[in-house]
């Protein structure tokens, strides 16, 4: 899989989230080379729960504007949160219980629903949050 590189399709203008998903990017960038270059499974492991908790925060941030501002879309915004941590959930059990392994698959699942997220989802509130004063 090729790297994602950051670029203005990504930014939703505003700062800090655009900060922070600039961050997962790079982290699943990283996982990408380490899974590349067969770094061992210890390793892909941290990189992995790094990049879990970092996009938790990254949600409850997300979360905290949606309340702040009263955001419409909330409830369908956080439903996609849910689903993406429970997911997620299932494929560390998976691996704990050897049922799954660190591989391309993740690494493409990952790429594509931040991807799809970030231009998709995350696109929508770019325009209610700039109108309330949020850059």
């Amino acid at each position: 899989m090729n790297k994602i590189i950051w670029n203005a399709s990504f930014s939703v203008n505003v700062s800090e989230i655009d900060h922070q998903h600039q961050k997962l990017i790079e982290m699943i960038n990283e996982f990408n080379d380490a899974i590349k270059e067969k770094k061992d499974h210890d390793l892909l492991g941290k990189i992995i729960s790094g990049l879990i908790s970092y996009t938790e925060t990254h949600f409850k941030t997300e979360e905290k504007y949606f309340e702040q501002f009263s955001y419409p879309d909330t409830k369908e915004h956080i439903k996609e949160h849910e689903s993406f941590i429970q997911k997620i959930s299932d494929v560390i059990d998976e691996l704990e219980t050897g049922k799954q392994t660190l591989s391309h698959d993740i690494l493409n699942f990952l790429s594509e629903w931040v991807e799809n997220h970030i231009k998709g989802t995350d696109k929508k509130y770019a325009s209610f949050f700039n109108e309330k004063g949020l850059k």
